[in-house]
């Protein structure tokens, strides 16, 4: 009996998956809003197979996209202004839902992640 608790127990939790339908959110306009120094900051952004045009602050910018598979990419800035934006960021989505996709986001080859949620608004 010993022996076959844990057994069930790992049977059980592998059998739950969160819903991953990443292809859903490949292309079209998405919307991201998080806090910033204490102010909700909004930006939208449209993307497709390979570019992510983005509004934030007023400003747009441009990055290319590049898949790993379906649920991570990595964002390139096309036009960087500084150090800082010529690092590529690997984006993961982790789950998702009708409009909705919760996402862990840092700059390719660190361990710091972040985690935010964006909406598909079309």
């Amino acid at each position: 009996m010993k022996k076959i608790f844990p057994l069930l127990s790992l049977l059980f939790i592998s059998c739950y998956q969160q819903e991953r339908n990443c292809t859903d959110f490949k292309t079209g306009q998405f919307e991201f809003e998080q806090e910033i120094k204490g102010k909700k900051e909004i930006s939208i952004f449209e993307r497709n197979d390979s570019l992510q045009i983005e509004t934030f602050r007023g400003k747009t910018d441009t990055s290319s996209v590049r898949w790993i598979n379906d649920c991570e990419f990595v964002l390139q800035k096309l036009h960087p202004k500084g150090m800082i934006e010529k690092k590529a960021i690997h984006m993961k989505i982790l789950t998702t839902n009708k409009k909705t996709y919760t996402f862990e986001y840092s700059f390719v080859g660190d361990s710091n992640k972040q985690k935010g949620i964006v909406t598909k608004v079309n």
